[in-house]
Formats: C-alpha cells, sequence, structure tokens
C-alpha cells in the first residue's frame, strides 16, 4: 500500500469549531461536556451532553450561516452542517480548490456519522403519527440519511470521485480516515 498523508484538517467539535480553537481547549485540558441550553431538559436524568457550541463565528463558536445558506439550513439536520463546515475548513487548509474536471473527478469525499439526523427522524415520526403520511416534508429522506452530509459536501465543491458514507458508531471517525487511505493507495 503506498503512503497516503492527510494534507487539510476541519473540525467541528464539543470544544469548538476549527481546529486551531480545538486544540488550544484539548491542550488546557477543557471538556466539552456542558450543561444542555438548546432544549428542555427537565424531565431527563442527565442534564449535561457534548454539544457543538453555537454562536457568532468568534472565539471557536459553531455559525451556521457560515457553512450554508439559512433557507437550505431548514431542510437538513445539523450533522449535514456540521460536515460543511469542516469539509470547506479542511479543503481550504489544504489549499484544495479543484477546477479542472480531472481534479473534480480524482476527489473524493468520505464522511461519516455515529447517528446522522436523529433529531428530524424523531421529528417526523411525530408528524407521520399524528398528523398522517401526506404532512411529512418531502426533503425528509435528503436531509437526514448519514450519505447526504458527503452528497451536500460533493455539490458544494464540484466533486466527482469517490463518495461515501461510514457509519460505525464511536470508530466512525477512524473508519473513513482508514477508507478514504484505502481508496487513494
Amino acid at each position: 500500500m503506498r503512503r497516503v498523508v492527510v494534507t487539510g484538517l476541519g473540525m467541528v467539535t464539543p470544544l469548538a469549531c476549527g481546529v486551531e480553537p480545538t486544540w488550544q481547549r484539548l491542550i488546557k485540558g477543557e471538556s466539552g461536556a456542558r450543561r444542555i441550553q438548546s432544549f428542555d431538559v427537565s424531565d431527563l436524568a442527565s442534564k449535561i451532553a457534548c454539544q457543538v457550541p453555537r454562536g457568532d463565528g468568534s472565539n471557536g463558536s459553531f455559525d451556521a450561516d457560515q457553512w450554508m445558506e439559512p433557507k437550505d439550513q431548514r431542510k437538513v439536520d445539523d450533522f449535514i452542517i456540521f460536515a460543511m463546515g469542516a469539509a470547506r475548513q479542511a479543503l481550504d487548509d489544504a489549499g484544495w480548490k479543484p477546477s479542472s474536471y480531472a481534479e473534480q473527478t480524482r476527489t473524493g469525499v468520505m464522511i461519516g456519522s455515529g447517528i446522522g439526523g436523529l433529531t428530524g427522524i424523531a421529528e417526523t415520526a411525530i408528524v407521520l403519527k399524528e398528523r398522517g403520511p401526506r404532512r411529512v416534508s418531502p426533503f425528509f429522506i435528503p436531509g437526514r440519511l448519514i450519505n447526504l452530509a458527503s452528497g451536500y459536501v460533493s455539490i458544494a465543491h464540484g466533486l466527482k470521485g469517490p463518495n461515501h458514507a461510514v457509519v460505525t458508531a464511536c470508530s466512525t471517525g477512524a473508519h473513513a480516515i482508514g477508507d478514504a487511505a484505502r481508496l487513494i493507495a
């Protein structure tokens, strides 16, 4: 097998958005676990989670508007927006902007998610049960499935090479890197 190197990094984590702020918080020993603020947790036993910090994009916060148009955000679950942010960071970090057809067909996307669009799936299950199948959004499938993270990234950047999604729980990231390396080598 040929040697393969990672030339660009992008991160959207519970510590921060971006490689440098994430790294700085990691080496300081900070935790990404915080009290849940995004929804009511009064009836839950656990009130702490590792959620991506939201904000205006400063100080390592994640601003979804930097990575995807607001009208498109309404159609997808957060994991797709996180993938768009991390992918653009990685492409920018690598200085890779494939413009020719040859470059685009030789550039693939391998993205994984441990669970994908659980929020949208849960919300749609309630709509289906309470209001019937005609009330289910036509954007349900393209906004929730794991492979749509790599699909949206490919479309946004004109990438026409291999396009895969990995779902292997906590080892998803490692498997995505390994699978991508095997595609290259």
